[in-house]
């Protein structure tokens, strides 16, 4: 597994290399947006670890220049003091954040579940899915993993994908918050609710007719969200 790690900060990005060593990841470095943008271009990356804030370049600028050819994972590198860009962040393509000071070990098991969720897909097994599930309006396909929306093709991320696939193959049950993140983002992934609350307001500006009033993704307040499949 092949890690970019972009910090410009070189005690950060050493402290990240050795940890994820010791785990076996093949690790390379970058401290400077354009060095970053280049090895996202010319190799083959499982993952990528990417400050908000460098010096050159915001990371949200570098993030969606690598959603231009890459759904790579992204792990958003965060102080407290950056909420509203994590936000942002998580917006344009990111998958997960973190915030500074963080510990060695929760990042590694964030990247793990990242890279298990990325490579294994959740799938409801409890039954044999199907590979395209139809609703009024709207028709998602598991074997390409594309939406369509009437005559429309919706462009999503991984995770906005994610969510709805395993919302519509359960539709009209509510799923609660803590099985989103366990089975989205990992059993041992740690963030919190703003990581899901954002992607699903990006999943409804997508796919909703009126993302404020929501017809298909249902908040079930105090408890989770629910896909509403009976929709005239």
């Amino acid at each position: 597994m092949n890690i970019l790690v972009v910090d410009d900060e070189v005690e950060i990005t050493e402290l990240i290399s050795l940890y994820l060593k010791r785990e076996g990841f093949h690790v390379q470095i970058a401290h400077r947006s354009e060095d970053a943008l280049q090895i996202a271009a010319e190799s083959e990356l499982d993952l990528i670890i990417l400050d908000i804030l460098l010096e050159d370049m915001n990371g949200i600028e570098v993030c969606k220049e690598i959603r231009k050819h890459s759904m790579v994972p992204i792990i958003f590198l965060s102080c407290k003091s950056e909420d509203n860009d994590v936000i942002l962040g998580l917006t344009v393509g990111g998958d997960d954040y973190i915030s500074k000071p963080f510990s060695p070990s929760q990042l590694v098991a964030r990247v793990k579940a990242q890279l298990r969720r990325n490579r294994f897909p959740y799938i409801n097994r409890e039954r044999q899915p199907q590979q395209l599930l139809s609703f009024p309006h709207l028709e998602i396909d598991l074997s390409s993993r594309s939406v369509r929306q009437q005559d429309r093709v919706v462009s999503l991320s991984t995770k906005e994908f994610d969510l709805l696939v395993y919302l519509a193959q359960t539709p009209n049950t509510v799923v609660k918050i803590d099985h989103l993140f366990q089975h989205i983002w990992g059993s041992e992934s740690f963030g919190d609710t703003r990581t899901l609350m954002v992607h699903i307001s990006n999943l409804r500006k997508k796919i909703e007719p009126d993302p404020a009033n929501p017809t298909y993704v249902i908040t079930v307040r105090g408890v989770g969200y629910k896909f509403n499949s009976e929709i005239s």
